[in-house]
């Protein structure tokens, strides 16, 4: 299981963009996507994200792109946005390495995170959505003390830098944690 000596946290800079987009690739999108459990290889085709829309998270000024790196190495194994928004915060764009799902990364990943978000921010509360048919990533997220709140949005449907559905029920529920 990864502990906090395990990992480096940074911020991302434009050079980090191609890693980056690779890096959220590989956890949502294709074959290699399979490898770990958070895949939506069965829900969409396409990409999850481009280097255009990672500059533009990169240039917002209340928004901290968040690298996590194997310590003394280097290697990128996972990244999210934390985006402040009013007395709260926006938690987005999560990918952890496929094969380092499962292992604990992700755990602290979402840890540096809320602690940014209540810390730096003085946020009290982070918020995300989920596609709501992936059932087991928003079980994830419930035992790390997220709660569903039943609001929903549609999927942008026929915009493809959200991705290309395979299924025509796909909407994202609002997910909130009290920090």
């Amino acid at each position: 299981m990864a502990t906090t000596a395990d990992l480096a946290f940074r911020p991302a800079t434009a050079r980090d963009i191609p890693a980056l987009v690779e890096l959220v690739e590989s956890a949502y999108r294709g074959d290699a996507s399979r490898v770990g459990w958070t895949t939506e290889a069965d829900l969409l085709d396409g990409q999850r994200t481009d280097p255009d829309s990672v500059a533009q998270a990169l240039a917002r000024p209340d928004t901290r792109v968040l690298l996590a790196e194997r310590a003394g190495t280097g290697e990128l194994l996972a990244c999210c946005t934390v985006e402040r928004r009013g007395g709260g915060a926006y938690f987005g764009m999560f990918s952890v390495r496929p094969a380092q799902q499962g292992g604990g990364v992700g755990r602290l990943v979402l840890a540096e995170a809320e602690r940014i978000a209540r810390e730096e921010w003085g946020a009290t509360e982070l918020e995300m959505t989920v596609i709501v048919q992936r059932a087991d990533l928003i079980a994830w997220y419930e035992r790390r003390g997220f709660n569903r709140t039943g609001e929903l949005s549609p999927f942008p449907y026929g915009d493809p830098s959200f991705g290309l559905p395979k299924r025509p029920d796909l909407a994202f529920e609002r997910l909130v944690k009290a920090l």
